[in-house]
């Protein structure tokens, strides 16, 4: 590749060309403002704002607390949003055109479907409206040129006590494009080992899971997801930061961050989200580079892009102005993404085949 053509990939519209993969990012905190404000209109939700406009700036503003806890919170309104199987398809299926628009080419959409159950829908119900909303947005995307291959991750609420129920509905829905499993919500008070029943299940079935640890706590947390738990993927994991010594010529790292990174365990890292829940408290800081350089498996996400009012595109963006990323680093947490899919091995090849394809030369 020339000067040139490598220059160019890294502005921002090549950047969005780029074959991206997304395997963080949550189905209630991508909605399209438009969308939200006419869903919650339909079941009469009172919404912060009244325009769409003026709804994107004050979720983005709400989420900036630097807590998990207040950045959570605004997903009181999204979710009462989405409580029928037209809401859920209508999410499911512009989640999809949205990432295909910023050049995603595999996404995984996680969501808790037990939070959807307010206006009578069950479990069931729920996870296929979402399936079909998947299906119907990845056929749409083929026809406008974008192919994109989408899963979903069920995810059990981390305070609740559903997680074996949710785990034996993610098995139930394989059909439904159900790839695997996730628990979210406030870690800390909440260790992953509260759901062990439910990931000794589906590692019984050969379902994989991922586990959010290592964002509002420590490493202790990251080593019980996988120690313990036995996690294929960490949501977030950046706080493994604090078992390595960074102050002398050479990074020292901890039992935990050696184990992470000797067992090549991919690491969904959500550079902006982490800002806004108190990781770092401006990017030059966020510890997502540093990571990168040690050998971490490093992927990239959104995690929730109305919230964070970003794409990948941008992510990817901002670690090029912040840290200087090349073509190459992109390129290598996009490698990464592809090896940590919840698909199956000839899928993957797919995917793969198509990033290297359409990769800049």
């Amino acid at each position: 590749m020339t000067t040139t053509a490598a220059t160019r990939a890294l502005d921002p519209a090549h950047l969005r060309a780029l074959p991206k993969v997304a395997l963080h990012d949550h189905l209630d905190g991508g909605l399209r403002p438009r969308t939200l404000s006419e869903l919650a209109a339909a079941v009469d939700h009172r919404l912060p704002a009244d325009s769409p406009a003026a709804l994107a700036d004050w979720f983005f503003d709400a989420a900036n607390s630097g807590s998990l806890e207040r950045y959570l919170e605004t997903f009181d309104h999204t979710v009462a949003a989405m409580q029928t199987e037209e809401a859920l398809h209508r999410v499911a299926y512009e989640f999809v055109l949205d990432q295909a628009d910023d050049g995603v080419v595999y996404a995984e959409a996680r969501w808790a479907p037990e939070q959807h159950l307010q206006r009578g829908l069950t479990l069931d119900r729920a996870v296929r409206a979402v399936g079909r909303g998947l299906s119907d947005g990845m056929a749409a995307s083929r026809r406008d040129g974008h192919p994109i291959i989408v899963r979903q991750l069920v995810t059990a609420m981390r305070h609740a006590d559903r997680g074996l129920e949710i785990a034996e509905l993610a098995a139930r829905h394989e059909d439904d494009l159900v790839a695997g499993f996730d628990i979210a919500g406030a870690e800390a008070g909440f260790p992953p080992s509260r759901q062990l029943e439910a990931f000794r299940y589906l590692e019984q079935r050969g379902i994989p899971y991922t586990i959010h640890a290592g964002e509002a706590v420590g490493p202790e947390s990251v080593r019980e997801a996988v120690e313990v738990c036995h996690a294929d993927r960490i949501g977030h994991g950046v706080r493994i930061i604090e078992d390595i010594d960074l102050a002398g010529a050479v990074p020292v790292l901890g039992e935990t961050a050696t184990m992470v990174r000797d067992r090549a365990i991919p690491l969904e890292v959500c550079p902006s989200s982490n800002l806004q829940t108190g990781v770092a408290a401006r990017m030059a800081d966020h510890p997502v580079d540093a990571l990168h350089r040690l050998g971490f498996e490093v992927t990239i996400s959104c995690d929730n892009r109305l919230v964070s009012r970003t794409t990948l595109s941008r992510e990817y963006a901002l670690l090029v102005d912040t840290f200087g990323w090349t073509l190459g680093d992109i390129r290598a947490t996009v490698d990464r993404g592809v090896r940590a899919a919840f698909v199956d091995a000839d899928t993957k090849d797919r995917i793969a085949e198509h990033v290297e394809m359409t990769w800049p030369r």
